[in-house]
């Protein structure tokens, strides 16, 4: 359980730390605190409990009218501002010597115009570009520059830069760009998402979370582990919830088993994040999910 991670969004909430953070897990990954206090109180406790600190950018709320940061944006002045914005962060970050900081990629999101993307959430119309108004070329050139000025960044301010996937087009899954951009740029790791690719799979009939596992589990650094339930009509149920062996996928719950057998095969350092929400289910239920991703990572 040394490559676990649990997630405390918005705040350090003690009842949730006591509750869900075990001695031996590798730390915590915190996003959108609101205020210093508890941004103090996650670094005495990381350096008193010796943990690592991850970041799901931004780690301070408030701060941006978006969440994201738009690297790709088509607009160039966009563009710089994200970049300006994010190393702003950095320079306040860097007394909190994150391990890792973690971005939404790509952002803007590229829709396949095929695809109906009602159920996927997006706060701001900003956050997303259909494929037929955003070509390929453009796509990896951006992509390439965002790569390159993260590499030097994390180098400079000594952070392992990852990119978790949101919505995926045929950019990501058929075209072989990035995986070769990934091995160029060997500093730059990725997250996966068990919710996202879950949730992409039943809504978009050319996507497939099992190919997409097979591109790039090897270069994944974390993994967003939680589940949901969805129907056969693609209604959601239990979203977020802990992952547990009785998750039955016949009933609607994401293949957990699958995936993470998919990933331990070829990554055997990837830590999980349990991005769930432990208010969900009891103590025992809390650990039974704990002990069966142990096992299932071997």
């Amino acid at each position: 359980m040394n490559r676990f991670i649990i997630g405390q969004f918005g705040g350090f909430d003690e009842g949730k730390y006591e509750r869900d953070f075990r001695r031996g897990f590798y730390g915590i990954e915190a996003c959108l605190f609101k205020n210093e206090q508890d941004l103090t109180r996650l670094m005495q406790e990381a350096e008193r409990q010796n943990f690592q600190i991850g970041v799901h950018f931004p780690m301070r709320a408030g701060r941006r009218e978006l969440r994201d940061a738009l690297f790709l944006a088509a607009d160039p002045a966009v563009r710089a501002e994200a970049f300006e914005s994010v190393e702003q962060e950095l320079d306040f970050l860097t007394a909190f010597r994150p391990k890792y900081i973690l971005f939404h990629y790509p952002k803007p999101v590229i829709l396949d115009n095929r695809v109906d993307w009602r159920q996927w959430h997006f706060d701001d119309r900003r956050e997303y570009e259909y494929e037929s108004a955003y070509a390929l070329e453009p796509f990896k050139q951006q992509t390439e520059t965002l790569l390159k000025w993260l590499t030097e960044k994390g180098r400079a301010y000594r952070f392992t830069p990852v990119l978790e996937f949101d919505g995926l087009n045929r950019y990501i899954y058929e075209d072989d760009f990035f995986e070769q951009l990934l091995a160029k740029y060997t500093d730059i790791r990725l997250c996966l998402d068990t919710l996202r690719l879950f949730l992409q799979e039943r809504i978009d009939p050319f996507f497939s979370a099992s190919r997409v596992l097979e591109k790039y589990a090897r270069f994944a650094e974390t993994v967003h582990l939680s589940n949901v339930q969805i129907l056969d009509d693609l209604t959601i149920q239990n979203r977020r919830c802990p992952v547990l062996p009785n998750q039955n996928p016949e009933q609607g719950w994401a293949p957990i088993e699958q995936y993470l057998s998919q990933i331990s095969r070829v990554n055997s350092s990837v830590k999980i994040v349990f991005e769930h929400r432990s208010d969900m289910v009891s103590d025992e239920e809390l650990e039974t999910c704990y002990q069966w991703v142990d096992k299932l990572l071997g």
